[in-house]
């Protein structure tokens, strides 16, 4: 209550910061009318002016005014476009790293253009990111003549492009590009081994377009590079051919909700039969488990042209939210293989990761960190918990006059499709141009199939039809125009209305399906009303539904039972309606639990990689690697001695075990007599002359020796560690069972794992370092000429001396056991008919 008055009387916290602007934009609004009368030449020269001013010490808050007010008219000189007073608001929101939530529309390209060139004054970079390369390249493209005009520079980062291509784009004042592609470049940054190899700069500036796509909806799959495994493919032909065996409920068991398969007690006894298996529970049969359930899982759980298609023999995925198709990524944990088996195309090697981060800890990464969208206040909390950023609501324009009608629900699917086909015909007698947004592929086609059947006209707009997107979306508001779209009409593009349609009514946007997050939903109705313009909405269910099926409470159907629907009568009630969105706050909730406990996991990991990647930077940028070799090799010796030291009285056994450890890693066998074992600092002068001896033999190579050793074994062992994580995070969620958290059971055994990693890094460094043998070009040439010399000598004399014991050859010249080409067991090369190990590979 005490909330209430307090919000009547100051007004909400929205409206109180946005009162806060007011000066800010009177101050831009005053330097309009003299901006008017500067030449086009004025403008470059006052922002490199400013750049500089900025670089001595000014604050960017200090320069916004005029920044804003010289962007303002550059964009009424370049495009004939003046930001709204309302787009300042939004380009000052962006600025101080918070989220802008804009109506569609409203400009949020444009507006981004503000606080873009006032931080580009920096010198530091700003990057742009779009949900996908279209919108990339067209922003570039387009926005670049806005900036180019004001003297600075544009790239953009798109699939495809080599690395000197991306890193003069990263160059750039300003970068456009996917949240995929800076994530992915971030990754392969921190898998190269020359700092003259990286593309990116250290994150400055991030503005995010349709952030809550971005970093809610993207946010539960992590960012993944990862290599062919040496693992058979072989497993899950013959897994898939034993599914149409098993039955549902009798063999297993479901849960859609979850997305997840199990077998029941008869399935177990069937699977083992089927597969010739005597427990399907014994350790060595486990992959044989995996492979059953994630067969389930494709055959019963994920469908094609919903969450997947097959185009050119190859799986490709459906993003869930936008529709569209993500080539080159794959579901893991063998899934993917799975639906190949089952789709009967080529089944890739599985991978292995190499490198991997989730788009939270991407993005956090960044100084400063700001986001746009229609559609962000249903997940503010999620914003505010997760990346620190708060929801500020900016006014539209024009009034929005968009009538948005209450959902028609009906019992089943075929009686909800009869009743959309039936709405479309009605309204496009009328002329009045109607969006159907579906949430699948699948149920687009099966419209467009009863359209055909009805002889209306329309486009169909999805991943398998997307080669016309902007042509079929331009068009989408033209009088009598039919548009059956994915959610992948939701985002980037404004629907025109073409003339005489507002007189109709406007665009009519037809629901076909409440999808499982309400922002999906608001974006659809986004698309009409758009500057004041007018428009409806409807969306048409059924209890068949998947959200309705699996979410819906019993109440609902209750209702419907009560209210007493016949075939085809749709009902139309707020209790109902109110139901359905409950069920969507169900489903919303979820799955924040879910993006939330990725991020739990991923925290433990990102810990790590902040550790690893460090320590790959500084391996890579120093000139002088050799403190940090020290610094290792103090490490070990310290770890060794420490142990040793602390058994009191050493038996002649673990002097011997110290002694061949000692000898292993650093190989002082022909340096120092082993047992007794010598103290600390003895071993490590051993090493340290080693070293130096390395260091004298190729003083011009030594420093990329070192580079090369400490970043070859990072890598190999980042990547073992990666792998055993991965296990350790499979199996976790047992530890539950035995009153433990999970998630603390994970960091706990998760930080043994990474510092046994270390360990074993270190040590791998140096029984490398003290083995290598430097041998100059003419060294080898020379051993080369003398070892050929004594082959063709030894082939002589074996055939002067075959079947005489009178005169033996002479003694041979010793030769590296590590230089033969050929087998021990194979023919000698030299021609005397013995194996290659009782002749010439005997010396």
């Amino acid at each position: 209550m005490l909330g209430l008055i307090v919000k009547k009387v100051f007004g909400s916290k929205n409206e109180r910061f946005l009162k806060q602007l007011r000066p800010t934009i009177a101050a831009i609004n005053s330097l309009e009318s003299e901006l008017l009368q500067q030449p086009d030449t004025y403008f470059p020269t006052r922002i490199a002016e400013l750049r500089q001013e900025v670089e001595n010490g000014a604050s960017l808050d200090s320069v916004l005014p005029e920044t804003f007010a010289l962007v303002r008219e550059a964009g009424r000189r370049v495009f004939s476009m003046r930001h709204y007073d309302v787009q300042l608001v939004g380009g000052c929101v962006l600025h101080k790293g918070m989220i802008a939530e804009m109506k569609t529309g409203e400009g949020k390209t444009l507006v981004a253009t503000l606080p873009v060139v006032l931080n580009a004054l920096t010198g530091k970079g700003v990057h742009v990111i779009t949900v996908n390369d279209y919108l990339a390249q067209r922003d570039a493209e387009w926005m670049g003549r806005l900036y180019g005009f004001l003297g600075l520079t544009t790239g953009v980062i798109v699939h495809g492009l080599t690395d000197e291509e991306r890193k003069a784009a990263y160059g750039a004042d300003i970068t456009y590009g996917t949240n995929n592609e800076f994530g992915f470049d971030y990754l392969r940054d921190n898998m190269k081994f020359y700092k003259e190899q990286l593309v990116q700069r250290a994150p400055n500036f991030a503005i995010v377009d349709e952030v809550d796509s971005i970093l809610i909806d993207e946010a539960r799959t992590p960012l993944i590079i990862s290599g062919a495994s040496e693992d058979s493919t072989a497993l899950y032909a013959q897994v898939n051919n034993i599914i149409p065996s098993l039955k549902a409920e009798q063999h297993f068991t479901l849960d859609e909700k979850a997305r997840a398969a199990s077998l029941t007690d008869e399935g177990v006894a069937r699977c083992e039969a089927l597969l010739k298996l005597d427990n399907l529970y014994d350790p060595q049969n486990i992959s044989y488990q995996h492979h059953i359930l994630q067969a389930l899982k494709a055959h019963h759980i994920f469908r094609n042209d919903v969450d997947y298609i097959v185009k050119d023999g190859q799986v490709v995925i459906v993003d869930e939210f936008t529709g569209r198709l993500m080539p080159g990524r794959r579901f893991s944990d063998g899934l993917h293989q799975a639906l190949e088996a089952k789709e009967g195309v080529k089944v890739e090697s599985e991978n292995q990761t190499l490198a991997s981060i989730t788009f939270q800890n991407y993005f956090r990464m960044y100084d400063k960190l700001s986001g746009m969208t229609g559609t962000a206040d249903t997940e503010a909390v999620e914003f505010g918990q997760i990346y620190g950023l708060e929801v500020i609501s900016i006014p539209t324009n024009q009034p929005m006059v968009r009538k948005d009608f209450p959902d028609s629900i009906y019992r089943t699917r075929p009686e909800k499709f009869n009743a959309i086909v039936q709405e479309i015909i009605e309204l496009h007698k009328k002329g009045q141009p109607v969006l159907v947004g579906t949430i699948s592929i699948e149920t687009s086609e099966l419209i467009s199939g009863m359209l055909k059947k009805a002889r209306v006209p329309h486009n169909v707009l999805n991943a398998k039809h997307h080669e016309q997107e902007a042509q079929i979306v331009a068009e989408a508001g033209q009088k009598g125009h039919v548009t059956i779209a994915t959610n992948m009409a939701g985002r980037g593009t404004d629907i025109v209305l073409g003339e005489g349609v507002r007189e109709l009514g406007g665009l009519h946007i037809l629901g076909t399906e409440r999808h499982e997050s309400r922002r999906i939903d608001n974006q659809l109705r986004g698309r009409a009303g758009r500057q004041g313009d007018p428009g409806s909405s409807r969306f048409f269910l059924s209890l068949e539904d998947d959200l309705m099926r699996l979410f819906g409470s019993d109440r609902i159907s209750g209702i419907m039972e009560k209210l007493g629907m016949q075939e085809g009568e749709p009902i139309v009630n707020s209790m109902v309606s109110k139901a359905i969105e409950n069920a969507q706050k169900r489903v919303e909730g979820h799955n924040f639990e879910i993006r939330k406990t990725l991020l739990d996991y991923d925290n433990v990991m990102n810990q790590q990689r902040e550790v690893i990647y460090s320590l790959r930077r500084d391996s890579m940028m120093e000139q002088d690697l050799e403190p940090l070799v020290q610094e290792f090799l103090d490490d070990i010796i310290d770890d060794l001695y420490t142990e040793w030291e602390a058994n009191k009285h050493p038996d002649s056994e673990s002097k011997n075990a110290m002694a061949a450890q000692l000898n292993e890693l650093f190989n002082l066998a022909g340096v120092m007599e082993m047992p007794p074992v010598p103290d600390r600092e003895t071993v490590r002068g051993a090493v340290v002359a080693k070293l130096e001896k390395l260091k004298t033999d190729a003083p011009e190579m030594y420093a990329h020796i070192l580079r090369y050793f400490l970043l070859e074994e990072l890598d190999r062992c980042w990547k073992e560690h990666l792998l055993n994580m991965d296990h350790l995070r499979d199996g976790i969620g047992l530890r539950g069972y035995g009153q433990r958290d999970p998630k603390q059971e994970y960091k706990r055994d998760g930080f043994a794992l990474f510092q046994s990693m270390l360990t074993r890094m270190r040590e791998n460094i140096f029984k490398a370092l003290t083995r290598l043998r430097i041998q100059r070009a003419e060294e080898r040439e020379e051993e080369e000429r003398l070892r050929e010399e004594f082959r063709h000598k030894e082939a002589r004399k074996n055939v002067s001396y075959s079947g005489s014991t009178s005169k033996q050859p002479e003694k041979a010249l010793p030769t590296r056991r590590e230089e033969p080409k050929v087998g021990r067991n194979d023919p000698c090369p030299c021609g005397s008919g013995k194996k290659y190990k009782k002749c010439c590979g005997a010396a």
